[in-house]
């Protein structure tokens, strides 16, 4: 078939309408719940910081003309602290929002206050008695009985915690390389 006859049949309309028939609904669905979220997200978002922002700004600033007068130390913890107010607000607030996502997303749940008083009335009462920490023996044999498959799965806990750390440390001082040792010291 030659090139110039190769062009009016790609572009006919029945071709477009069977590779419309081709897509996935499921990913345009998907799509559309994405979309759905971030709006919902972002309107949350918005919400809070403008009923949040006046009445902390007037409360903080109350606060911070009583305790403006004071100097030395404590003056400028008191300064320190009124400069980091609105940003562990907002983001409080963000992380509330974003926790509340998840949970909607996940479908998760808390706990009923049932199950609650339950957990922690036994953890105090075990407090109470001195049966919170098990005996040095029982510990030692429940460690004994381990099975093989719980002993991988902690060792795969154990490296991902290793990692994190290891990522942390070096996004936090912004080197791949380890820590260098003092050349000057040997002779």
């Amino acid at each position: 078939m030659p090139v110039s006859l190769a062009r009016p049949v790609i572009r006919s309309p029945a071709l477009r309408m069977a590779s419309r028939r081709l897509e996935s609904t499921a990913a345009s669905k998907t799509a559309d719940a994405a979309k759905q979220t971030a709006s919902k997200a972002q309107q949350g978002l918005s919400r809070v910081a403008s009923a949040a922002g006046p009445a902390i700004a007037g409360a903080a600033r109350g606060v911070g003309n009583a305790l403006g007068k004071i100097g030395g130390r404590t003056g400028r913890l008191v300064a320190f602290v009124e400069r980091q107010t609105p940003l562990v607000v907002y983001y409080s607030k963000v992380g509330a929002e974003v926790a509340k996502l998840v949970f909607q997303g996940q479908k998760m749940s808390p706990p009923s206050v049932a199950t609650f008083q339950n957990t922690y009335q036994t953890l105090w009462r075990s407090f109470q008695r001195g049966t919170l920490f098990q005996s040095p023996q029982n510990m030692l044999q429940q460690a004994r009985s381990l099975s093989s498959a719980q002993l991988v799965a902690g060792g795969v806990v154990a490296a991902e915690c290793l990692g994190f750390f290891t990522v942390g440390e070096m996004l936090g001082r912004f080197k791949i390389v380890g820590y260098h040792g003092e050349t000057a010291s040997h002779h």
